[in-house]
């Protein structure tokens, strides 16, 4: 199961380059008045669907991964020791939770007409998932 938890680490470079596409994108059009053309829709969408597809073999990962078995020593265990804390706790729970306003931002833009309030509706819940993701991301043990 090393090939799940290889994707894992392969793919959060796409889904971070999209997202930072897609937030810039819309930040920079929001600034510039532009409008929102088929390119911010297709970006926008591509940072969605990546993010989608990196929580679940994420979640596949974190079944296999060599810190999951430390659940046997318990829970205390488990949050004395800052690593594992990392890996078991905090790291799964804030991606679960960036989720949230990815997903938001994609289906509030949806519902307005206005292209103003589109970029900003995408340059704020993608800003805040990305800010929420790179906060967790293990850094030490990143390639």
């Amino acid at each position: 199961m090393d090939i799940v938890i290889w994707l894992h680490s392969k793919l959060v470079f796409v889904v971070l380059i999209f997202l930072a596409l897609a937030a810039l994108n819309a930040f920079w059009a929001l600034i510039g008045k532009r409008s929102f053309g088929t390119r911010t829709l297709r970006l926008t969408l591509f940072a969605l669907i990546f993010y989608h597809i990196q929580l679940l073999i994420g979640i596949a990962s974190y079944f296999v991964s060599p810190y999951f078995s430390a659940w046997e020593n318990g829970v205390v265990a488990v949050m004395k020791d800052s690593t594992l804390r990392l890996y078991l706790v905090e790291h799964p729970a804030t991606n679960i939770l960036a989720i949230l306003p990815i997903t938001m931002g994609w289906s509030l833009h949806k519902k307005t007409n206005a292209d103003r309030k589109k970029h900003f509706r995408i340059a704020i819940f993608y800003g805040i998932g990305l800010f929420l993701i790179l906060s967790r991301i293990p850094w030490n043990n990143w390639p």
